[in-house]
């Protein structure tokens, strides 16, 4: 599954014989097959949810690296599924829904293609970790069994998403960022481990 959800080459992208040509009208069926592809479906999901997203907020909701998410962003506009977000920001491209119902095509939750993604990354970190800079080779990598009630199941992921809030303004505030900062991925789930005979 993470390779095909990182696939990203151009010949692939092509659903329609149109190659380098502009953008094709919409048509239900090139609509489907578009979304078909595990990434796009993921991103028309998360277009669904907000107003607009660049390739640096779905690297960092779904894992992987900016790049495959800017060609699949930019596979979308073709088929005029999305489009760019006129900004100022430099050279931020942010896009947006043509056609919101569009989106509820995708088949696979992407709570579940989320967590496939960032699976894929923390492998690709474990592999490559011996190649990084000796001051990054210490993950921050642990798990903990607490017992909760889920009142306060739900008041720790309220307490983790606002820790990581403060840091997020640093995504399109590059001027914030320290020196030697780099993106890192942080990830956190909280799930019952219910015993299935009571």
């Amino acid at each position: 599954m993470a390779n095909q959800l990182h696939e990203s080459s151009p010949a692939e992208g092509d659903v329609a014989s149109g190659g380098s040509n502009p953008a094709h009208p919409i048509r239900d069926g090139v609509v489907v097959t578009v979304l078909q592809h595990p990434v796009r479906a993921a991103l028309m999901e998360l277009l669904r949810t907000r107003e607009t997203l660049t390739a640096t907020e779905a690297a960092r909701e779904l894992g992987g690296n900016t790049g495959t998410y800017s060609f699949h962003l930019r596979q979308l506009a073709r088929y005029r599924l999305i489009e760019p977000v006129p900004t100022t920001r430099g050279r931020i491209r942010p896009w947006r829904l043509i056609r919101p119902g569009v989106a509820q095509v995708a088949d696979e939750p992407m709570s579940c293609l989320a967590r496939g993604l960032e699976d894929e990354s923390y492998r690709r970190w474990l592999a490559l970790r011996e190649q990084a800079p000796p001051r990054w080779r210490n993950d921050q990598a642990f798990s903990e069994v607490i017992y909760l009630t889920p009142k306060e199941l739900t008041a720790l992921g309220t307490k983790i998403r606002d820790l990581l809030a403060e840091y997020r303004h640093r995504e399109t505030r590059p001027e914030t960022r320290p020196p030697g900062s780099a993106p890192v991925a942080a990830i956190a789930r909280l799930f019952p481990l219910l015993d299935p005979d009571h």
